[in-house]
């Protein structure tokens, strides 16, 4: 349950609405989904993975899609005719559907993914475009042009 209203900062702010939606999206954590588990780590400067327990699903069971800074990685288990046939004692590997979804930040993008030994391994890395990085203005060190304009000539 959230205590507080973003509703105020809506009028005043311009190109704030993804962070405000980011934020009330976080207001319901409590009910956060728990299948499947799954690690986010570091792997460099610029580089993250992560890896999603998918233990029983093959790669074509399995869709993965970049819209908006949002990744969502959804599973769908199919069942075949010999499943279906066989009497199952005991099913203690989940093999429900399911859907997670990570929200990226600006200028991340996803490298590749791959599936071994159960774990989809989702590879993403931060690209600052060239405009966005700092750099360095170097100091002139002649003496700085005058232009003259029609008004200085008429003077």
């Amino acid at each position: 349950m959230r205590t507080f209203d973003l509703t105020p900062l809506y009028r005043s702010t311009v190109g704030f609405d993804r962070l405000f939606s980011l934020l009330d999206s976080f207001g319901g954590l409590d009910a956060a989904p728990t299948y499947p588990p799954y690690n986010i780590e570091r792997t460099g400067e610029n580089a993250y993975r992560i890896s999603v327990a998918v233990a029983g699903f093959t790669d074509k069971e399995i869709n993965i899609e970049v819209k908006e800074n949002t990744l969502t990685i959804r599973g769908e288990k199919q069942v075949s005719e010999k499943e279906e046939n066989g009497e199952t004692l005991y099913q203690g590997i989940a093999a429900r559907a399911f859907e997670r979804r990570f929200q990226l930040a600006d200028h991340v993008e996803v490298k590749g993914a791959t599936l071994e030994n159960g774990l989809l391994h989702v590879d993403l890395v931060r690209e600052i475009p060239e405009a966005m990085k700092p750099r360095q203005i170097p100091i002139g060190g002649a003496k700085a042009k005058v232009i003259e304009g029609k008004a200085a000539k008429a003077a």
